[in-house]
């Protein structure tokens, strides 16, 4: 029995279109033709595509799919495996996407919503990239120490953020002027000013033992994303974000705390 295109793609979820696209690539070419010149296909065509669809759910291209057809005891075996670990890899991407999805809708059912004008107010040029915010989510996904920080941030109102913006505004006129200046991000200025940043964190986020600090000054150097949290675009320079992360290394051997009472 033979069935006519339109029947095809009612049955087997296909558009029309993509059935002639099939055929124009080569991947399924209808066994017969009707004395009118239309596509007819038979049940060895239906075995094909119903093979096809199998593959496409599974996430595998056209070419892909092409070669397994092409000898199936030779291609599907390693080309399934192949699949299946990407498959479980990228359900473990989004498990983790999911969590951290949550945490941040618990993070707005607790937090103090500000409007977009209070926003401005508060934040000024620092700009939050929420593809930074996703990655940094799953990066820490498994500190206490992240989930301490984005609890209290929720908590914050909108004084708290005003004044945590105006130490951090002071702190950052502060590092520009020294590395303006040309002091070494291993000197005492700096390391103060590094030793500061921390304290900043412990006091309005959590606590931030000099390991940790060196982490996240890791992202400050090599993510712009991250810098601009603390340092806007228009306020850096070639090599401030560098200078920095010198500084909190250098902080960070000398055992962080101990810098504060120099």
């Amino acid at each position: 029995m033979s069935y006519t295109v339109g029947q095809v793609s009612g049955f087997a979820g296909v558009t029309v279109r993509t059935l002639h696209h099939y055929d124009r690539s080569g991947l399924l070419v209808p066994s017969e033709r009707s004395p009118g010149g239309y596509r007819l296909y038979g049940e060895a065509d239906l075995a094909r595509l119903q093979q096809i669809l199998f593959y496409r759910e599974l996430g595998f291209a056209l070419e892909e799919i092409a070669q397994i057809l092409a000898d199936p005891q030779a291609n599907a075996l390693d080309q399934l495996r192949a699949r299946h670990k990407a498959l479980v890899e990228q359900i473990g991407k989004l498990g983790r996407l999911v969590e951290v999805a949550e945490r941040a809708m618990e993070v707005q059912q607790t937090g103090v919503r500000l409007s977009p004008q209070e926003r401005f107010e508060v934040f000024g040029e620092i700009t939050f990239d929420l593809s930074y915010a996703t990655e940094a989510g799953l990066k820490w996904e498994n500190s206490a120490g992240h989930r301490e920080a984005m609890s209290r941030a929720a908590a914050h109102s909108k004084e708290d953020w005003a004044r945590l913006m105006g130490e951090a505004a002071h702190w950052r006129a502060e590092l520009i002027k020294a590395f303006d200046e040309g002091e070494p991000a291993e000197g005492k200025r700096a390391t103060a000013l590094a030793e500061e940043h921390r304290q900043h964190i412990t006091r309005w986020f959590t606590p931030c033992p000099p390991a940790m600090h060196l982490r996240i000054a890791d992202d400050f150097a090599d993510d712009p994303r991250a810098f601009a949290l603390v340092v806007p675009p228009s306020e850096q320079r070639p090599g401030l974000a560098a200078f920095l992360h010198a500084a909190v290394r250098a902080n960070a051997e000398e055992g962080g705390s101990e810098v504060a009472g120099r």
